[in-house]
């Protein structure tokens, strides 16, 4: 199974990470929510160890949740947070919890975000091959 390290950087405006394979390289950039306290729909996911799984949700079709039932994240419940998705998107006002690959950082709609993010989606998508993989999230 396949292992990845998303190295976090915390602001207001926004949580800012870079996504790294277990060797070390960088997949891509990515953005999430600011951290409060793991607030439903409003807050970045908890630091800690996750399982990446394949999901298609009704809204932004085929993607990865993220799954953590020690910390209160699952695909449906019952949990503190559920559906907490990857998928395309550029800012962290487009995000309800999830987190959304980029080719870099930029000033996008007005904020802070990711560029690129469809592009570094669909190249995520690919290297994960539709199969589950672990995921560590840190403090950089």
């Amino acid at each position: 199974m396949k292992h990845f390290i998303l190295k976090r950087r915390y602001f207001e405006e926004g949580t800012f990470s870079t996504l790294h394979r277990a060797d070390g390289s960088k997949v891509c950039c990515v953005v999430e929510r600011e951290w409060k306290n793991n607030e439903p729909f409003n807050s970045c996911v908890p630091e800690g160890d996750y399982l990446l799984v394949p999901n298609n949700s009704p809204k932004y079709g085929k993607g990865y949740a993220m799954v953590a039932p020690t910390l209160g994240v699952t695909v449906d419940g019952p949990s503190i947070r559920t559906a907490c998705l990857w998928h395309i998107a550029n800012v962290p006002s487009e995000l309800l919890g999830c987190a959304a690959p980029g080719l870099s950082f930029g000033y996008v709609k007005g904020q802070w975000g990711v560029v690129s993010s469809g592009v570094a989606f669909t190249a995520l998508m690919k290297e994960l091959g539709g199969e589950p993989a672990q995921l560590t999230i840190v403090k950089d």
